[in-house]
């Protein structure tokens, strides 16, 4: 199959280069490995403290151009040893689990702050060409320790990529999406489980509304932001979403099951909806089709105007939210499902496909 225009762009970026995935050993580690390795990379760094999933990475791939750097985005020395020689970076590494960043803040804090600055710095000390950090939804607007301390990893970047200015040799953006369809930990791969043990589906709040973004999806943001990314951006993906009922009841009807659903509430830390983009980000974003670029902001400490000088569009503009955003109905639920991996192989082994 031929590539498409923007694996072509990408591919040559890439030949001849080296690249950096901290946090390389998670879900998006790796499906970007499966998307830049015939890009011709001279190498692709894994940078993790999880020497188990590196070790099952390398047997599984056995590429001699993947290498692997055991270290914590808490460790500057680290990352550093990681950083040396890279050409561009991807900083995927967090702590992503909404209940146990409650229960642990300052673990939040050191990784998801304390280590994103840790990169932000090494990669513009090792002038890397181009930064791209991974964000999320529950940055914005916050409610629990997860979305804070990511809220504030995209403030570090953004205050790194204002010191740096536009001329600069690194350039520093970011991603924010919803969540990631059969990621490590989400919701899909639970409900599965308790399906097929044929235990109660454990619903919080069923008009919950969630964004749904299958994994490849989130992959392209990455790629776009790498691709057109300027000093500052951030990069949202539009997504489409539904409740958490309908989701529940789109993977009963796809497993032709019976349980019951038990409402529990809401958990430590969660939301009856995620946001994607603030009115007052949408207000200077530019719609770019499937995606939004909110640049920089390049105000400095002169706060003076900010007495006189205001936007009147703001009242006007409402929150993207997935509470507003395109809703899918039960029959779309279904067939977002059954197009993804992970789905597919739970219901050949249930014997449903």
């Amino acid at each position: 199959m031929s590539k498409s225009a923007w694996e072509q762009d990408l591919a040559a970026e890439f030949s001849g280069r080296t690249i950096l995935i901290t946090g390389g050993t998670g879900s998006f580690g790796h499906e970007f490995l499966s998307l830049i390795r015939p890009y011709g990379c001279a190498e692709i760094r894994v940078f993790s403290r999880d020497e188990l999933k590196q070790e099952q990475m390398r047997v599984s791939l056995r590429d001699d151009r993947v290498k692997f750097y055991i270290g914590d985005v808490r460790d500057r020395a680290s990352v550093d040893a990681a950083m040396r020689g890279v050409d561009f970076a991807f900083h995927a590494a967090a702590l992503k689990q909404v209940p146990s960043c409650e229960f642990f803040p300052m673990q939040a804090v050191a990784t998801n702050i304390g280590g994103s600055h840790n990169v932000v710095e090494s990669a513009m000390a090792h002038g890397v060409k181009k930064l791209v950090c991974l964000s999320t939804d529950k940055a914005v607007y916050p409610v629990n320790a997860m979305g804070m301390t990511k809220a504030l990893m995209e403030k570090v970047t953004l205050a790194a990529a204002r010191s740096l200015g536009e001329n600069a040799a690194s350039t520093l953006c970011s991603v924010r999406y919803g969540n990631v369809m059969c990621s490590r930990g989400s919701v899909i791969p639970l409900f599965i489980q308790q399906i097929r043990n044929g235990k109660p589906l454990t619903l919080t709040v069923p008009e919950m509304t969630r964004f749904l973004l299958p994994l490849p999806s989130a992959i392209h943001l990455v790629a776009f932001a790498f691709r057109h990314g300027r000093q500052g951006d951030l990069f949202v993906r539009k997504a489409p979403a539904c409740t958490v009922a309908a989701l529940a009841q789109a993977l009963k009807n796809l497993f032709q099951s019976d349980v019951p659903l038990n409402v529990i509430g809401m958990r430590h830390g969660e939301k009856l909806f995620e946001t994607l983009a603030t009115r007052e980000e949408l207000v200077k974003a530019e719609d770019l089709g499937d995606y939004l670029r909110i640049p920089m902001d390049d105000r400095d400490l002169n706060y003076g105007k900010y007495f006189t000088e205001g936007r009147t569009e703001e009242a006007t503009i409402e929150d993207y939210t997935s509470h507003n955003t395109e809703q899918l109905d039960l029959p779309a639920v279904e067939n977002l499902l059954r197009s993804l991996p992970e789905v597919i192989g739970q219901l050949q082994q249930a014997g449903r496909l």
